[in-house]
């Protein structure tokens, strides 16, 4: 008969592991936000920012992949700034969202997407410079790529 303490152990570890797993993608600091606000460009990078407005849906978070790579789990109020290789681009959701958006882009440019989520499926619109930049500069704060590894929260 194994030991209660040991039991207890193996039960810790078990809810460890699982809730290490379910992690939401991390806010950064304060002064890469401003930094991005300033929305400079790479001369031989795209530029995309990918943002939600603070009143869409706020029970429902969206996957977001890049050309199939994992960046982040987006929610209202937050933006993502992605500097990609120009050329074919692609944003899109994951599971039974179809929401995707192509992007032929160019080295040295800016592109804004607005990321709407309904019902659990995404919708990305381009915008228009100005707009954009004014919203995401009164609405928004910057999240951080997910890293190799992490995975989305599951409900």
């Amino acid at each position: 008969m194994a030991c209660p303490w040991r039991l207890l152990l193996a039960a810790l570890v078990t809810a460890a592991l699982v809730l290490s797993g379910c992690t939401s993608t991390p806010e950064a600091p304060a002064g890469r936000d401003a930094l991005a606000k300033e929305f400079y460009t790479h001369p031989g990078a795209s530029t995309i920012y990918v943002y939600r407005s603070q009143f869409n849906n706020l029970d429902f978070d969206s996957v977001l992949y890049l050309n199939g790579r994992l960046i982040g789990s987006t929610v209202p109020g937050t933006y993502f700034r992605l500097d990609v290789t120009p050329g074919h681009n692609v944003l899109h959701g994951t599971g039974i969202d179809l929401g995707q958006l192509a992007l032929d882009t160019r080295p040295g440019e800016l592109y804004f997407v607005s990321l709407e989520v309904f019902g659990g499926h995404s919708n990305f619109r381009v915008v228009p410079d100005e707009i954009a930049k004014q919203r995401i500069a009164s609405c928004c704060v910057l999240l951080e790529n997910w890293a190799p590894g992490q995975r989305p929260f599951v409900r």
